[in-house]
């Protein structure tokens, strides 16, 4: 008798596939979890990181429904019509993160379109007197000729700079207007709806940017500024605090290899910053002409700084070399000071900036790191002099030459800050005593005085001095009037 094995073995198929179904399902579940955990938690950073951009996205939501009232309410609907769709675009179009985006691409979409939409009205006329053969080859040329030389501008520098989306809504609106003007017959109508909707869509969006948590373009140049030097200023003083046994930096400080890196890639977020923040009007310390270009002065060069610190950190990594201790003992501590007085000068600068205050506290520290270039040129000198092997001067005076140009790159540094403290006025700081200069700010009394057994040809002096003096150390002014005797010929 013969056992047929066929349905179970169907069986077991069946059960191993739905296994196998089932394992791919919850695996590919468990994908889906994972990935949306990692976006949410993506989301919540970046949130977290700028808590802007989440009232930006309400910002631009709010400027939406506004304008949504000219199809949701009927008094509007009936006087723009379906063109009322064109304000809905101009709010998406338009609206940019800072208050100087939004307001350069509102002005130029706004002036854009009226001077083209003119054009467009005064091309139908001129080509409606040439008849009805003659009227699209004279449209067919003027766009030809205008929508060319336009398209040219957009290569010019400036116009690129501040006007290449203004010009670009030029040639689309001249174009639209040209080409349908041709057979639609109330073309004036048609364009006098589309911009007043458009007139609309922009002035929603300049004022919910303006006055709903505005974010100045021109601020975030600002402080981007200050925070460059600041990011100088920590590898600086990292390069000459941790250096105890040599000029070399470790390697184990890896923050502060960080902060200047990203000062090499600041260049296009401050050109764009300058640009939207010269349209932007006066608000708060920053006046509507505020000389925003001498910003991009400053970021050029805490930029070629930065560059000098990239080919100093590199030297640093992948050099090794030993130097002889006389010449160690003769060039650390210029370079040392060079590298420390530099940080001071650029954290005094940073400050200076952030605060729009008068930057001559960084005036001292910027001489003091001159005076270690020549205390440095005058130790290479000496050791040269010495008939030292010039294989073994090579690595420290690289190091040294390094530092002598990210010197001379912060005195350039200073001079910019200083023409930004003049030009855009910062406040003045009261002048305070030097803590390197006591000053003596009340003078004594000189009284003669008879003292028993002495004649009276000997003269003797009591000298009482109350002097204010400065400790250097702790920086503070403290009064104590103390009493000098002084015996002596007057």
């Amino acid at each position: 008798m013969e056992i047929d094995h066929e349905p179970a073995a169907t069986q077991n198929k069946a059960e191993l596939l739905l296994a196998r179904g089932w394992g791919w399902l919850t695996g590919l579940l468990g994908k889906c979890m994972n990935k949306a955990v990692k976006v949410a938690k993506s989301t919540k950073k970046l949130g977290q990181d700028d808590p802007r951009r989440v009232i930006h996205s309400l910002k631009v939501g709010l400027a939406l429904t506004l304008v949504s009232l000219i199809y949701y309410w009927r008094p509007l609907y009936d006087g723009f019509g379906v063109s009322g769709m064109w304000a809905v675009l101009t709010v998406v179009v338009v609206f940019e993160f800072t208050v100087g985006a939004t307001l350069s691409k509102t002005l130029n979409r706004g002036f854009a379109t009226f001077f083209a939409g003119a054009l467009g009205l005064g091309a139908q006329h001129l080509a409606c007197l040439f008849g009805e053969r003659g009227q699209p080859i004279v449209l067919g040329t003027l766009v030809f000729l205008l929508t060319a030389a336009s398209s040219f501008t957009r290569f010019i520098p400036r116009i690129k700079a501040r006007y290449d989306y203004g010009v670009l809504i030029f040639i689309l609106t001249f174009s639209l207007v040209t080409v349908s003007g041709y057979r639609i017959e109330e073309i004036l109508q048609l364009a006098h709806q589309r911009s007043s909707t458009i007139l609309v869509g922009g002035a929603t969006c300049i004022i919910v940017s303006i006055f709903v948590c505005p974010v100045w373009a021109g601020e975030d140049l600002h402080k981007l500024s200050a925070s460059n030097l600041e990011k100088l200023s920590n590898y600086l003083e990292g390069f000459g605090g941790e250096n105890t046994e040599g000029v070399l930096v470790s390697d184990d400080d890896k923050a502060l290899l960080q902060g200047y890196k990203s000062v090499l890639n600041s260049k296009s977020t401050e050109e764009l910053s300058a640009n939207f923040a010269r349209w932007e009007p006066g608000h708060g310390r920053f006046q509507f002409r505020h000389p925003w270009k001498q910003y991009l002065k400053i970021g050029g060069l805490a930029r070629k700084c930065a560059y000098h610190i990239e080919a100093l950190n590199g030297y640093n990594i992948n050099s090794h070399i030993q130097e002889p201790s006389e010449i160690q003992n003769k060039i650390r501590e210029s370079s040392k000071k060079m590298s420390s007085e530099s940080s001071k000068a650029l954290k005094e600068l940073a400050l200076a900036i952030k605060t729009m205050a008068d930057p001559s506290a960084a005036n001292p520290h910027v001489e003091n790191s001159k005076t270690a270039i020549n205390d440095l040129k005058t130790a290479l000198k000496a050791a040269t002099l010495e008939n030292v092997d010039v294989l073994e001067i090579i690595p420290i005076a690289s190091v040294a030459s390094i530092l002598t140009e990210i010197t001379r790159c912060v005195e350039k540094i200073s001079e910019s800050v200083h023409e930004l403290a003049d030009l855009a006025h910062f406040k003045s700081v009261d002048p305070t005593v030097s803590p390197e200069k006591p000053q003596l700010l009340h003078r004594g009394t000189v009284k003669p005085v008879l003292l028993e057994g002495d004649s009276d040809s000997d003269d003797h002096v009591v000298i009482t001095v109350h002097e204010n003096y400065v400790d250097s150390r702790e920086n503070e002014v403290s009064q104590a009037p103390y009493t000098a005797q002084r015996l002596g010929q007057v």
